[in-house]
């Protein structure tokens, strides 16, 4: 991909926590070096469009846990890499850097998170689950000209159990998923608060955008980028 071809980035959306949606989407164009465009995946806009018929499920932790694979569909192009993102995220450095070095052969990249989960109950009193690649798919660099990826339609996003999504599965050749550097997804409160700040730093057990988790590592960092997002959108509201 080259400088001059926008990035497109798709942040899942939880009507919860709009909040931390807002923050990381400014956070990630305030540090953009280039065009990048970024969308919500909202769960009832992608129902209205007929591209997610599963039946509502009360115990997702997230509205966007399965909406997060259309993305390649939603992205509507065949070649290149898309990204997509949980919406507990802060980016402290220019996003389009993910994209050095890869190898276009891989389906996907991802951080291939190796750890038990540190608390059993994360932000708004969700209960944590356990399971193979936990994390691997809160950050997704999708290559949208592999043939893997293609395949990765609306109507199997529909139909594919969870654990066959979440655990890329659905990636015939395993090998086909690339790693990428710890902190493009760095776990706060799960990994050991490190001397540099992460890339990306992802408040996966809560934020502080909740009043319980107002003391996580990086919490200055994240109140700081909220404090300049709402002093930018009273300024474009004036």
């Amino acid at each position: 991909m080259s400088e001059n071809t926008p990035l497109k980035v798709f942040i899942g959306y939880d009507s919860r926590e709009d909040i931390a949606y807002q923050v990381a989407r400014h956070s990630l164009l305030r540090h953009a070096s280039a065009s990048v465009g970024v969308f919500p995946i909202r769960q009832p806009a992608v129902r209205e469009l007929g591209l997610y018929t599963r039946p509502v499920d009360a115990t997702a932790t997230t509205e966007f846990s399965l909406t997060r694979f259309l993305t390649p569909y939603l992205a509507a192009q065949d070649s290149g890499w898309v990204l997509f993102t949980d919406c507990d995220f802060l980016f402290t450095t220019d996003i389009r850097g993910v994209l050095e070095g890869l190898d276009p052969t891989k389906a996907v990249y991802v951080v291939q998170h190796e750890y038990v989960p540190a608390h059993d109950i994360k932000m708004d009193g969700k209960a944590q689950t356990r399971y193979p690649r936990k994390n691997w798919s809160s950050f997704i660099l999708f290559n949208t000209g592999h043939p893997d990826v293609q395949a990765l339609t609306p109507a199997v996003v529909n139909s594919a159990t969870p654990a066959f999504l979440h655990r890329f599965e659905w990636i015939k050749d395993q090998s086909q998923i690339g790693a990428l550097e710890l902190d493009w997804n760095f776990l706060e409160g799960e990994y050991a608060r490190p001397l540099r700040t992460p890339r990306v730093i992802h408040y996966t057990n809560g934020g502080p955008w909740f009043a319980e988790w107002q003391s996580v590592d990086f919490a200055d960092l994240w109140l700081a980028e909220e404090a300049a997002y709402l002093a930018s959108a009273k300024a474009q509201a004036a």
